[in-house]
């Protein structure tokens, strides 16, 4: 089955100007139907995972829809996110992601628009919902491989509120598993532990990982009488004195020079690193 055309500009535009390396998706029009606008508040009901495609059937002998990506043979990277019912495509060699949205309604797959970029993409990586800042309206962010470096690639919906929109973050499925896997191998099955993206996600306490440094004040010696002075408890003579303080000086000039050294090979690193580049 193949898809419609994509929608006219008039409705949705994507990435332009500074947003375009933000990846910021500017969709009034058909972007998850719930008529979302830069400068407007969405005017829908919320959206979760009952908006994901559950009416195509199981039927996996026929594909639903077509649509004819590219002509290029790089393996292709899918990213679905089940809150908002968006696929990512992002093709390894391409320069572009593309998203569409799943609909439960003919003819299924609507495309919304493609992030394009100048350089190639050697991998991708897709961030757990958890881990985006719910305060920006931020419902994706990927990791964008490239030979020397890693880039972020975040994908924004453009709210004026600085409200929680409930209807961006559903309840989304956490890191505590439901089942054991004893459980699953046993043939079990439940629903995943969803939590709640309001304050942002918090890890559970007996998770938190907590560094003490010990306080060098508690290392104390140890109780009883003292000891008498004795003739290697007497102070030290005029030449001992000299002779450390000599020792001392030489030693900072010694890593004053080992300090220029290591600032003057780390600014010859980053030029030859931005002269590659």
């Amino acid at each position: 089955m193949p898809l419609p055309s994509p929608p006219p500009p008039g409705e949705v535009c994507g990435p332009r100007g500074d947003e375009a390396h933000a990846g910021c998706l500017h969709a009034p029009g058909p972007y998850l139907h719930h008529g979302i606008h830069p400068h407007e508040p969405a005017r829908a009901g919320p959206v979760g995972p009952g908006n994901t495609a559950g009416g195509l059937g199981n039927n996996f002998e026929e594909p639903v829809a077509l649509q004819e990506m590219d002509t290029s043979n790089g393996v292709l990277l899918p990213f679905y996110d089940p809150d908002s019912s968006i696929v990512y495509l992002c093709g390894k060699g391409d320069s572009s992601i593309r998203y569409f949205e799943i609909t439960d309604e003919p003819p299924f797959v609507h495309y919304l628009n493609t992030f394009s970029s100048k350089e190639p993409q050697r991998g991708m990586g897709f961030m757990p919902k958890r881990g985006l800042d719910v305060s920006k309206c931020e419902i994706a962010r990927f990791y964008k491989l490239h030979e020397r470096k890693c880039e972020p690639i975040v994908m924004t919906v453009p709210r004026k509120s600085d409200l929680f929109q409930d209807d961006l973050y559903p309840d989304t499925p956490g890191p505590e598993p439901a089942l054991e896997a004893d459980e699953w191998l046993a043939g079990q099955d439940a629903e995943p532990v969803l939590i709640s993206l309001k304050d942002g996600y918090v890890p559970p306490k007996h998770r938190e990982l907590r560094v003490t440094k010990r306080n060098i004040l508690d290392v104390r010696p140890p109780s009883g009488p003292r000891r008498s002075q004795s003739a290697s408890d007497a102070p030290l003579s005029q030449h001992t004195l000299e002779t450390l303080l000599e020792e001392i000086k030489a030693l900072r000039e010694r890593v004053q020079a080992q300090e220029e050294r290591i600032t003057a090979l780390e600014n010859m690193l980053c030029e030859l690193v931005d002269g590659t580049d």
